[in-house]
């Protein structure tokens, strides 16, 4: 708005300084004309009816004319050129110059118009004269000298460089005058003004053509010219009449739109160039909006309107429709100086008007429409309590975000549980409970980053968009944050209340979309529950309703029945001699269209399917063989399979076991059975019958993954265990942290203690194995040995031993005979290895050493 206002300065001022020029080279060209100018002789009289003529005609050329208004100002086509050229041909130069000069200045008097117009016409005119006079004088065109023909080529070439400097002279200023391009200007009604320099160029040769024949003949051209000049006016006014109709279309159109800020920039910049106004000015009364302007653009906008700086004409027009029932306001044309309207341009002006008023109805109508459905689209996308996301909106955004957003980085999603808010609700009411779900939801909001996304998604479980994190593990930081927003105790009534919440983290999958990252974040969230844990990350191993899983669940009859579950079997060495001591199973489902699948992914759902008896009877057998086939060739080795604790639930499990046993024809204690650590096992008296009778008929039993699960110390009390397995993270940590080392020496301890065999899971290298035999451990598995092999594998590889010497799969740590003493062994304690049973996969959770 102010740069509108500051290029109208602008224009105003070139404007000023233009005319000024023109002025200036006129005052010039007068002096001139006055020191030339020939003193009246013996003619004195004569002389001076001849400047008084010259006089009287340019006055009069000048005063008839057809006039075309732009903004304030009225601009005219006049006659004055062919006056100044029948005067040039008739009189010295000097004369036409000073009589041109003051002709104008009278006629200009006549019509009283403003100084700055006067000064510059006779400016104007007067630098005409004196060019159009110079041009005839220098190629001596005189109307009594000659023939015709010699007067027509000087009178074409003045009349053409009268033409040519009127419109170099006033074209610029109309163009500045009326805020219009130069261009425009030019181009504007060409056609009109070349049919009006040719009409008029006519009119003076004949006129001269008529002095040299017969001068009285000079009576038939006033009327001649009179009819030429209304022929012409009558040209322009149609012309300019067509032209303001397609205008007045082109700015209807234009008023079609929807927008209500483009409907009043396009009326106001419209409006200035169809009426020709200075400043036009829209009011409406019920958006108590005024805005104003001009073809530059708007000037201003707003509710309490400035006073307008065009002083002058202002015309009015209400906007109202048709039927004149309907007022939104009042249309301002403003004038900077004096001005009439035609009826023509009146009538165009209601026109235009009542446009205005459908358009700013429509446009009205359009934004409250838009308006109430922008209020629909957000409430079903937003809580009405909270104002945050729903679940609707959470899962659109998060689609979005997993399915065009990659490059942006990780994609998280923490879900937030409300700990007993049922209390706050039966305690204090659901007035209270809506204040603390509002309180709760702005501080998450406070505690989210620019492009996070909070969301409530019914009742008190919340939920935490995530998006563009540089890796991973920097959504429990996050997450941690979140939480740490509610511990403290939010203020309700003068009350301090406390809130608990606890949290689940999933970071997004590479399948499953946003249906499957909200659903594990749920898992991650009831795992931080049963826990009691504030917040919790999703594991896939503790996901018992994974989809993938699920897919394979549906074909787990039919692996059952084409015995696509296999076992390899892992053995387990004695540290110092190198020795095989026993193996464990290892059972994998070798699909026909997945290939080799974990047990990882397939074992929670043989356990929660009516199949985990046969699938458990199936790895057993394959085991027992093994062991059988093992045994005959020379290696009596004990294998071990891992039970599934649901199995222990089972009283019948046990005689299934021993069953097997006398199937194949092997000892009892050829049989370990791992056991995982679990909550289940240290609580149910069925699993203690169970075990305890599988222990008195002699099959081994073992403790899977020693230190890793809830409550080891307990279940040692509980359960009759023969051996203890230290967890491959221990042995893969023991190197770098002091830790690790300190929990496999305790656990050796405790084996020395209770008289039970220890075995390291995990043996990958050579320092690790030596370092666990210094420590006192005297039995490893793990890929240092070899890795799982198939049951004939395993049995080719006992017979070709290491260095030739059969069942040894390592070369010993010390020679034979060699004395060596054990820095990690103590008294009172005898840690049984060598021939001992090993620990083993079960037939119903094979795990991968």
């Amino acid at each position: 708005m102010d740069s509108a206002r500051r290029r109208g300065h602008e224009a105003d001022r070139t404007l000023r300084i233009l005319v000024g020029l023109i002025v200036v080279l006129a005052l010039a060209a007068c002096a001139i004309a006055l020191t030339s100018a020939p003193r009246p002789a013996g003619h004195s009289v004569r002389d001076f009816a001849t400047i008084a003529t010259l006089t009287s005609m340019v006055a009069v050329a000048t005063l008839v004319k057809a006039r075309i208004r732009i903004r304030s100002t009225t601009h005219s086509i006049t006659w004055n050129e062919t006056a100044i050229l029948i005067g040039a041909a008739v009189a010295p130069l000097s004369w036409v110059v000073l009589s041109t000069a003051a002709g104008v200045a009278v006629a200009f008097a006549i019509l009283r118009l403003s100084a700055i117009k006067t000064a510059f016409s006779v400016g104007k005119n007067t630098l005409v004269a004196a060019g159009a006079g110079l041009t005839l004088v220098t190629l001596q065109g005189r109307w009594d000298s000659g023939g015709p023909l010699a007067l027509l080529g000087p009178v074409a070439a003045a009349y053409l460089v009268a033409t040519v400097l009127d419109e170099v002279l006033a074209i610029p200023v109309i163009a500045l005058a009326s805020g219009t391009r130069i261009r425009q200007q030019f181009r504007a009604n060409w056609d009109l003004r070349a049919v009006g320099f040719v009409v008029r160029f006519v009119v003076t040769v004949c006129t001269l053509l008529i002095l040299r024949a017969e001068p009285r003949l000079l009576l038939a051209v006033p009327p001649l010219v009179l009819s030429l000049h209304l022929a012409y006016s009558t040209r322009i006014r149609t012309r300019t009449e067509q032209q303001a109709w397609q205008r007045l279309a082109r700015t209807t159109d234009a008023l079609n739109v929807v927008d209500l800020d483009q409907v009043l920039t396009t009326a106001v910049t419209q409006a200035a160039e169809l009426f020709s106004a200075d400043e036009v000015e829209i009011e409406l009364r019920d958006g108590r909006r005024t805005v104003r302007g001009g073809t530059g653009g708007i000037a201003y906008d707003g509710e309490a309107p400035e006073a307008s700086r065009v002083a002058g004409t202002v015309v009015p027009v209400a906007l109202e429709g048709h039927d004149h029932l309907v007022d939104l306001g009042v249309l301002r044309l403003r004038f900077a100086g004096p001005v009439e309207l035609s009826e023509r341009e009146r009538y165009t002006l209601r026109t235009f008007a009542s446009a205005l008023c459908t358009a700013v109805r429509n446009a009205q109508a359009y934004a409250e429409l838009a308006r109430i459905a922008e209020e629909h689209a957000y409430a079903a996308t937003h809580d009405a309590l909270t104002g945050l996301s729903n679940r609707r909106h959470l899962l659109d955004e998060g689609t979005e975000q997993l399915t065009n957003r990659h490059a942006d980085g990780v994609t998280a999603l923490v879900l937030i549980d409300l700990n007993h808010f049922k209390e706050v609700n039966d305690t204090l009411g659901h007035g209270a409970g809506d204040r603390v779900l509002m309180q709760v939801a702005d501080r998450l909001r406070a505690a989210t980053r620019p492009g996070d996304l909070v969301a409530r998604l019914g009742g008190d479980e919340f939920a935490v968009l995530l998006r563009g994190l540089p890796a991973p593990a920097i959504a429990a930081h996050r997450a941690e944050s979140l939480l740490g927003a509610l511990h403290e105790p939010l203020d309700l009534d003068g009350m301090r209340i406390s809130v608990e919440a606890s949290g689940g983290i999933a970071v997004a999958p590479a399948s499953g979309g946003m249906p499957e990252l909200l659903r594990r974040a749920d898992v991650a969230m009831y795992q931080a529950k049963r826990a009691g844990q504030r917040i919790s990350t999703y594991a896939p191993t503790r996901d018992t309703a994974d989809l993938g899983r699920l897919t394979l669940g549906g074909e787990l009859p039919r692996a059952v029945a084409d015995h696509e579950f296999t076992v390899t079997f892992q053995p387990i060495v004695d540290l110092a001699s190198g020795a095989a001591i026993g193996a464990e199973a290892l059972a994998r489902w070798h699909h026909p269209t997945h290939g080799v699948i974990d047990p990882l992914r397939f074992l929670e759902a043989v356990e929660r399917s009516g199949l985990l008896p046969a699938f458990a009877e199936a790895i057993l057998d394959q085991a027992l063989i093994a062991a059988g086939t093992w045994r005959t060739a020379g290696f009596d080795l004990p294998v071990s399979v891992n039970v599934s604790p649901r199995s222990l639930l089972d009283p019948r499990f046990p005689g299934a076991v021993l069953a097997r046993l006398r199937a194949h024809d092997l000892p009892p204690d050829r049989l370990v059975l791992e056991l995982t650590e679990t909550l289940t096992l240290s609580q149910l008296d069925v699993v203690d019958q169970v075990l305890g009778r599988l222990r008195d008929s002699g099959v081994r039993l073992a403790l899977d993954d020693f230190g890793t699960g809830y409550s080891s110390l307990s279940l040692l009390s509980r359960i009759p265990v023969h051996e203890l397995k230290i967890d491959r993270s221990f042995v893969t940590a023991m190197e770098t942290t002091t830790e690790a080392a300190a929990v496999i020496r305790s656990t050796l301890d405790l084996g020395r203690s209770l008289d039970l065999t220890v075995v390291a899971e995990g043996v990958e290298n050579e320092p690790q194995r030596r370092a666990l035999w210094e420590l006192g451990c005297a039995a490893g598995q793990g890929h240092l040995f070899a890795r799982p092999l198939p049951a004939g594998a395993l049995l080719a590889a006992l017979q070709r031993g290491a260095g030739g010497r059969p069942g040894i799969l390592a070369p010993p740590l010390h020679d034979t005979g060699a004395v060596i003493r054990l820095p990690g062994r103590r008294t009172g304690g005898r840690s049984r290895t060598v021939g001992s049973p090993s620990a083993g996969q079960t037939a119903d959770e094979p795990r991968r050493r």
